[in-house]
């Protein structure tokens, strides 16, 4: 278990390595720090005492160890945009971004759990068919247009929830949540559910398929022989294993959730990292990309990790170390 966890942190390391590196080249590939951060008023002499005082004369190899060393501390330079550190602008929408994402794959997870089962254990239902047919919509339809569709519905016609904003925020030491507010709830439900429809279809798609695979193994039907119960068997053995695959891709997506929650904070205008990215795309403001971009990988090597562990806990087979699976490994 321990060469385990030290090999999957060695392979982190070096994919946050190389993120770095791509990071670190929009500093030195996309436009001039130096033009972005004064006016055309500067004079040679300014330009080239702030090049000195940035340290944009060293070595390429030693301005690297030195953005490496900085982004290890949460240290990703001023905002060429707003001039204000990037954590600061970086923390204060994280929070708006977390709770998005947190409450998408809820939805996701808990109601495609659901949704995959009953459609698996009920496969020649009318419920279980239109339920099928209509997990089309989520796997068909791109998200912005979800997201415009549930606007006009929603809040134009209906007028029952918001259509933008994050609503009324409280501030919990240092944490604005829109969680203990009934309008921070109301503008937290149409991204939630446009962000978590194409994972909820994904998930109830592929719980459905691996719990039909089961049922037809033999050791299900060796139970059913020794006489336990449908609620037995289905519960109690089939969705155990049928978990197991689930648990991986499910992680996966969940991080996908952060990295593209781009789209739905533009569409709802919600304040979180995303919609910051959008806008430092508009004004080249490369140190909020650059911060976004490591934060994004490190959202995703966090959560590949937890995979990981949580899938060589649940499948025995991964604990036997034969040379075969070392190799594998």
């Amino acid at each position: 278990m321990l060469a385990f966890i030290v090999r999957r942190l060695l392979q982190s390391i070096v994919v946050m390595l190389v993120v770095a590196l791509i990071a670190f080249s929009l500093f030195n590939f996309v436009g001039d720090p130096i033009n972005n951060m004064v006016g055309q008023e500067a004079t040679t002499e300014q330009r080239a005492e702030l090049r000195e005082r940035l340290g944009l004369n060293d070595p390429i190899p030693v301005q690297f160890l030195r953005f490496v060393g900085n982004a290890a501390q949460g240290e990703f330079g001023i905002s060429y945009r707003t001039a204000r550190p990037v954590a600061d602008l970086i923390a204060e929408r994280l929070p708006a971004t977390i709770e998005l994402a947190v409450t998408s794959a809820a939805f996701a997870l808990s109601l495609g759990i659901v949704l995959g089962v009953y459609s698996a254990l009920n496969r020649y239902g009318w419920t279980s068919r239109f339920v099928m047919t209509a997990s089309l919509i989520g796997v068909s339809l791109p998200t912005f247009l979800i997201g415009i569709l549930l606007i006009w519905i929603f809040a134009v016609n209906l007028q029952w929830l918001p259509s933008y904003g994050r609503g009324e925020v409280v501030d919990l030491g240092g944490w604005r949540t829109g969680f203990l507010t009934l309008s921070g709830l109301q503008a937290l439900i149409l991204p939630a559910v446009t962000l978590g429809l194409y994972q909820l279809t994904l998930i109830m798609r592929l719980v459905r398929a691996e719990m039909l695979e089961v049922l037809r193994t033999d050791y299900i039907k060796f139970a059913r022989a020794r006489g336990l119960s449908n609620r037995a068997v289905n519960f109690g053995h089939a969705l155990k294993n049928t978990l197991v695959p689930v648990i991986t891709i499910t992680g996966l997506q969940l991080g996908s959730i952060i990295a593209f929650a781009i789209i739905t904070e533009t569409v709802f205008q919600w304040p979180g990292v995303g919609l910051l990215f959008i806008i430092a795309i508009r004004f080249v403001d490369i140190p909020v990309m650059a911060a976004y971009l490591i934060l994004i990988a490190l959202f995703f090597v966090i959560i590949n990790l937890i995979v990981d562990l949580l899938y060589y806990i649940v499948d025995p087979r991964l604990r036997v170390e034969t040379p075969a699976a070392r190799t594998a490994a």
